[in-house]
């Protein structure tokens, strides 16, 4: 039998990560006639099991649907506890197997440091066309109707899904305030696309979408596949070996599932395993020329790392707020992004540094009704009625509140706590910072002023003291023009070593509050113009 695993020759590129920043590299190269292997880490997923991980995602006790935890994926964490395998995936397609699907473009203010955080070595021009790119890639439904969002090139290439009737409600309750709401650009098909069905209103998106509508990244590996692309499953990379002179990088060494190495040699290699498993790389793959980690002559390999945190507020009104459950948001309102502190008639101004919000008018219909009857005490009528009254009259905000990048916290190496293949597991050092910290109360201030004027019963609220993370890993790998600043250039080659790409979230100076994923996305297909570019 022959052996799928053993290295390829003639490489042109070796890509690590099937992710979507990893998928589309690949693609947009093969369109170029390049030679191109995808290392992936964590196994394929049968798309046919999608329906048995929904009916187990909806059950109380179902436990990770994508095979999260264990020796393989073991951290560590200091300071505030971070849930790293809460929200992520290894495996082909990566995260987007279990995603949100909402894709916004980062602020020209983000661009520029003027929300929060340090400015981007390039401006939201230089990412304008790759952002279209990335939309007609992943295929986004939306309005274009956001008067907060930067100036676009074209419409979204579907039309958005319409209002849920709970967004008709907070429609009035913000006029009351002064606050505007508008459609969110979401990458689910309101229409077929790119041979895959509209979305069809299962309702668990996340963690998975069993219809196909919302975009995965294992869609664009299996056109890549087409294209004379290899992808290898099931083969963590161990380290990156260098020339002598530690200018190139000439292997990736990676483990089959039998432990055996072996080294994959190219001309190029790209690292698109996220803004975690990227500086763990590096940092594993010091050697005499990179005595501190690959790249790492600034120091700044695992430094500076952000995510967005959530902030919600949610309670009953006295009426039926929608039939079902939608499972992705179709409203939000990013007037309070670039001036987090202004007033309107109904929201006081605030005072101070404050970092951007995005907020989120969410389709939450209550409790689940599956766990509520499965713990329930009583059964039949009984049991149906408790349902009736406890679901269906519900309404919450949630919102991303972006985080100041620090220094201290950083991903490093836990040399106390090995993987299932003897190496140091990466260690999150985490907290928050009081910037960050005021914002939350901003955030749920101005959430309280929209409920309150709604209606509502407020019953529960996330912020300062209990919020958490959105699991958007940034910073990592900063971008930099100056090689002393950060540990990539902008066009997403490292500074220190001439062959090694890193287009992620990782790169990102500062974290915006914006979902990072159509960012990753352009930042990709700039990277794959760049690599081509030296062929």
């Amino acid at each position: 039998m022959t052996d799928t695993r053993t290295p390829s020759t003639g490489v042109d590129v070796c890509v690590v990560g099937a992710g979507p920043a990893g998928a589309l590299v690949a693609n947009r190269l093969a369109d170029d006639g390049a030679s191109v292997v995808v290392l992936e880490a964590g196994p394929r997923f049968d798309d046919a099991n999608d329906r048995e991980r929904m009916e187990r995602a909806i059950r109380p006790s179902g436990g990770s649907v994508w095979g999260m935890g264990g020796e393989r994926d073991a951290f560590s964490t200091s300071g505030r506890y971070y849930p790293l395998n809460a929200a992520r995936v290894k495996g082909v397609g990566g995260t987007t197997n279990h995603w949100q699907g909402m894709v916004m473009r980062l602020h020209e203010r983000d661009f520029a440091g003027d929300n929060v955080g340090p400015a981007w070595p390039l401006d939201y021009r230089d990412l304008r066309p790759y952002y279209a790119a990335a939309e007609r890639t992943f295929g986004v439904a939306g309005a274009s109707d956001n008067p907060f969002a930067p100036p676009r090139e074209e419409p979204h290439p579907m039309p958005a899904f319409p209002p849920s009737y709970s967004d008709s409600l907070f429609a009035e309750a913000c006029e009351q305030v002064g606050v505007a709401t508008h459609s969110v650009p979401n990458a689910r098909n309101s229409e077929p696309y790119d041979d895959r069905s509209p979305c069809v209103g299962y309702g668990t998106c996340k963690p998975v979408c069993a219809s196909g509508a919302k975009y995965s990244a294992d869609h664009t590996i299996e056109q890549a596949e087409r294209k004379g692309v290899r992808v290898v499953d099931r083969v963590p990379v161990q380290r990156l070996e260098t020339d002598p002179s530690g200018q190139q990088v000439t292997a990736a060494v990676y483990a089959r599932p039998d432990g055996t190495e072996h080294r994959q040699t190219a001309d190029v290699f790209v690292l698109a395993a996220g803004g975690v498993e990227i500086p763990r790389l590096l940092l594993l793959s010091a050697n005499d020329q990179h005595p501190d980690g690959l790249a790492n002559s600034s120091g700044l390999v695992g430094r500076y790392f952000a995510d967005h945190l959530f902030a919600g507020m949610g309670g009953v009104l006295d009426e039926r707020t929608r039939q079902k459950h939608v499972g992705f948001i179709t409203s939000e309102c990013h007037q309070f992004y670039d001036d987090p502190g202004q007033s309107t008639r109904g929201v006081p101004a605030r005072e101070g540094p404050l970092n951007p919000i995005k907020l989120e008018f969410l389709n939450y219909a209550g409790p689940s009704p599956v766990e509520q009857a499965l713990s329930a005490d009583d059964w039949g009528d009984s049991l149906l009625e408790d349902l009736k009254a406890s679901y269906g009259n519900h309404v919450a905000m949630g919102g991303l509140v972006g985080q100041t990048p620090r220094r201290e916290n950083r991903i490093a190496l836990d040399r106390s706590r090995t993987d299932d293949h003897g190496n140091p597991v990466p260690e999150i050092v985490w907290s928050l910072d009081d910037r960050t910290e005021r914002t939350l109360e901003r955030a749920n201030e101005i959430q309280r002023a929209i409920l309150e004027a709604l209606g509502v019963d407020i019953r529960w609220s996330v912020g300062p003291e209990n919020t958490g993370p959105a699991f958007h890993h940034t910073g990592t790998t900063r971008m930099s023009r100056d090689p002393s600043a950060g540990v990539v250039r902008p066009d997403l080659r490292t500074h220190d070593v001439s062959n090694l790409y890193l287009p992620s979230s990782s790169v990102f100076p500062n974290p915006g509050a914006m979902n990072p994923t159509l960012t990753i996305g352009a930042l990709a297909l700039k990277c794959a113009d760049h690599v081509a570019g030296r062929l």
